[in-house]
């Protein structure tokens, strides 16, 4: 790609390009052993696909406990269980992992020079989840989709990011793992790498 002299700043998607979720089935199972592991993991599809829907409302802390409570309820519903919001995101949040290779690829970033920031389609706790991961401290700012107002593909969460960073839209790179990355970077104006992370410096030398 040879693009490293063309970019001052670098913005990482979150799910899916920074960090997953190892097993979440797995962990939903062990509290649910009555249920059978291929119903949980449709009920757990379904609670997903609305999260991402809806994770821009997680805003404060009143309406992030509107959005668990709902995203609980869509997954009770599917499954017929009964597990409260508070146990529902616990066996989620113990499964967050950064995603192989992706802490080294930031350093490697950061060491070119260039400014990192994370842009996610997440509620309000996108940087608590990072800094528990211990990625956090290698970027410069985090932006989620439930600060900024917006979710990808709408192009406002990568340019607050960019504000922050005090880069403008030709000079930043945005690489992720969804169509939503790739129309959003490009309606703000940036270049787009996808996935996977841990190979982007090398691609971009």
């Amino acid at each position: 790609m040879g693009a490293l002299a063309e970019i001052d700043a670098v913005t990482v998607d979150a799910y899916g390009t920074l960090v997953e979720l190892r097993d979440p089935v797995g962990s939903l199972a062990r509290r649910l052993p009555e249920f059978d592991r291929a119903a949980i993991e449709r009920a757990f599809h379904a609670e997903a696909r609305h999260y991402v829907e809806h994770s821009v409302r997680g805003r404060d802390e009143e309406s992030l406990a509107r959005l668990y409570a709902g995203c609980t309820s869509v997954f009770n519903e599917a499954l017929g269980s009964s597990l409260d919001s508070a146990e529902y995101v616990a066996a989620l949040e113990e499964e967050y992992a950064a995603l192989p290779g992706a802490a080294q690829a930031l350093a490697r970033l950061r060491a070119f020079g260039l400014e990192l920031a994370v842009v996610g389609n997440w509620d309000r706790r996108l940087e608590e989840h990072l800094e528990r991961l211990g990625v956090a401290a290698l970027v410069s700012t985090v932006v989620s989709s439930a600060e900024a107002g917006a979710a990808k593909p709408d192009p406002r969460p990568f340019l607050l990011a960019l504000e922050r960073l005090g880069v403008v839209p030709e000079r930043a790179l945005h690489i992720g793992d969804a169509r939503a990355d790739e129309d959003g970077a490009r309606a703000a104006g940036m270049r787009f790498e996808p996935v996977p992370l841990s190979t982007l410096p090398e691609r971009l030398r």
